[in-house]
């Protein structure tokens, strides 16, 4: 589950119109229609970007009167945060073992001269 998560929440944000509306949200809760405001697209298009949001677990949408506020659900970032963590750890250990072989190579050649 938690891989086909990942999978729709990053292909989710690959659109830089959705990048832009989870931006928004995390300012505050807002409606379609103030979220379509600064794009140049119909509201329909704002809510075919809001289904995908939904469905990859990134937003919600709630019912307040003739209103449906949008919420950011941050479960999920911090799940995307958390697998681009683990392999960003990883390269840096990789680029400090490098820096101690550089280190220690330097050494010798210093100490050879």
């Amino acid at each position: 589950m938690t891989d086909e998560l990942l999978s729709r929440a990053f292909t989710a944000l690959a659109d830089p119109t959705r990048r832009d509306i989870i931006a928004r949200l995390s300012l505050g809760d807002a409606t379609p229609g103030q979220l379509a405001e600064p794009f140049d697209v119909s509201l329909q298009a704002v809510s075919k970007h809001l289904k995908v949001l939904e469905d990859a677990g990134l937003i919600s949408r709630s019912r307040d009167a003739q209103r449906r506020p949008c919420h950011l659900e941050t479960e999920v970032l911090d799940l995307m945060t958390a697998w681009i963590d683990r392999y960003r750890r990883r390269a840096e250990e990789r680029f400090q073992r490098l820096d101690a072989v550089l280190a220690s190579l330097d050494e010798e050649e210093e100490e050879a001269s």
